[in-house]
């Protein structure tokens, strides 16, 4: 599967599509995914002039998305249920990620538990961890959210 279609089981679409590759993937167990921040990202012009980093909440949505593909792949076509972030537990930033950096993303499954899935969260540059922590994801209601199309579109 490419990594096209991967993100199209994400309910995101751009501009707020973070993760950039899908390098492997043990269906409904774990994704390792890439990313890199271009330096001329509009967020960097505030987030800090003249020391860009890459803000914590970006990072972890990222991370949310790996652990959103990782749950997706676990399920059959037509049957991917829409996977909203539910809870954030012990998230913490080891060192600041910069713009063009090449963040490596790793979600892996700890438990599913009725409609929620718990997930181990790391990312890393150059093989120093960067930020680590644990994303629960829910399975949502078929209305809580409107579907996207393959041309990236909603249905309303």
């Amino acid at each position: 599967m490419s990594v096209t279609e991967h993100l199209q089981h994400l309910p995101h679409r751009a501009p707020f599509v973070f993760v950039r590759e899908v390098i492997r993937i043990e269906p409904g167990r774990v994704a390792d995914c890439a990313t890199v921040f271009a330096a001329d990202d509009p967020t960097f012009a505030g987030h800090f002039p003249g020391n860009p980093l890459v803000p914590g909440v970006l990072l972890t949505e990222a991370l949310a998305q790996t652990a959103g593909i990782a749950a997706a792949s676990g399920f059959a076509e037509g049957e991917r249920p829409l996977f909203l972030l539910s809870a954030i537990r012990g998230m913490k930033f080891h060192r600041a990620a910069r713009p063009e950096e090449p963040i490596q993303l790793r979600a892996e499954k700890l438990a599913h538990v009725g409609d929620l899935l718990q997930f181990q969260v790391k990312a890393t540059v150059h093989g120093a961890t960067v930020a680590e922590g644990q994303l629960v994801l829910s399975i949502a209601p078929p209305d809580a959210a409107p579907a996207a199309k393959k041309d990236g579109t909603t249905c309303s």
